[in-house]
């Protein structure tokens, strides 16, 4: 198995980080509750988890910085001070960013989460001695410093990346549920009263089956987020709320009316036949 990997999965079962971790998460939660600001830094307005856009602008800047520390010469000793200064300004909406995302998470995602901020942490300071170093004349302390803040933010990244692809942050959590494309069968009418709302299984998909305002209305039950049963929550006005973390859909076609959420919620028609509820994914 890769080092790293594994090392990441001990992090992941790794219970004595819980009292750091959530009360980082828990601070960060107090400042940042649901609205506007939360939903600017999730990416609610981007469609897209704003995070990981952001990291490339420190993580291209220093890796810059240390090309030229390694391979430039004389001439470029200022391009990359600059380089490395523009990074940590970079990083401030990056790490804000990061923070957002990280107070969603519980249990083994928060254990490599805090990890992940703490790596990035070292680095954002080593990066800082580095450009004061450079901005003395010190430009050999500043390389070596610079050097040693690449190695610790490669190390955050790899967990970045863990987070990522390996555990879900960020991702649509029904990117992989299609659900029927015909008319399927899955309740009878009598099941679904109004103001009520049921999950069923389709195809492999768990869709959410609801009436409201005597409309039959049908989304994937799965919050795009990380993956709340949107059944579960509160129905108001046309939209249903996620219990988990507070995302607000649009009933009748799964737009995201409020964040975290970034990603719509999949849609499917709704229609009783013979006394069934039948459902097909919307075109």
């Amino acid at each position: 198995m890769n080092v790293l990997y594994e090392r990441a999965q001990r992090i992941e079962a790794e219970e004595n980080l819980d009292p750091a971790a959530n009360k980082v998460a828990d601070a960060v939660s107090k400042v940042l509750s649901a609205g506007p600001v939360k939903d600017l830094l999730s990416g609610t307005w981007l469609g897209h988890s704003l995070h990981p856009l952001l990291t490339d602008v420190p993580i291209g800047t220093w890796t810059s910085a240390t090309m030229l520390d390694l391979f430039g010469g004389e001439e470029t000793r200022a391009a990359a001070r600059r380089l490395v200064g523009l990074g940590i300004l970079a990083s401030l909406p990056t790490a804000a960013s990061g923070l957002s995302d990280y107070s969603d998470t519980y249990g083994p995602e928060r254990r490599v989460g805090v990890v992940h901020a703490a790596l990035n942490t070292i680095a954002l300071g080593l990066f800082g001695g580095s450009y004061m170093a450079r901005r003395r004349g010190s430009d050999g302390a500043g390389k070596v410093l610079g050097l040693a803040g690449m190695g610790v933010a490669s190390l955050g990244a790899y967990l970045g990346g863990h987070l990522s692809l390996d555990m879900g942050i960020g991702v649509d959590h029904t990117a992989y549920e299609a659900g029927p494309n015909e008319w399927t069968p899955v309740l009878d009418d009598s099941e679904v009263g109004e103001g009520e709302a049921r999950k069923v299984e389709a195809q492999g998909a768990s869709i959410m089956v609801a009436r409201h305002r005597g409309r039959l209305c049908a989304l994937a039950d799965r919050c795009t987020h990380l993956g709340g049963p949107l059944h579960e929550g509160k129905m108001e006005d046309g939209t249903v709320t996620c219990p988990w973390h507070g995302s607000v859909f649009g009933l009748d076609d799964g737009r995201v009316v409020r964040g975290p959420a970034r990603s719509p919620q999949p849609a499917f028609d709704a229609r009783v036949a013979e006394g069934r509820i039948e459902i097909r994914r919307r075109s």
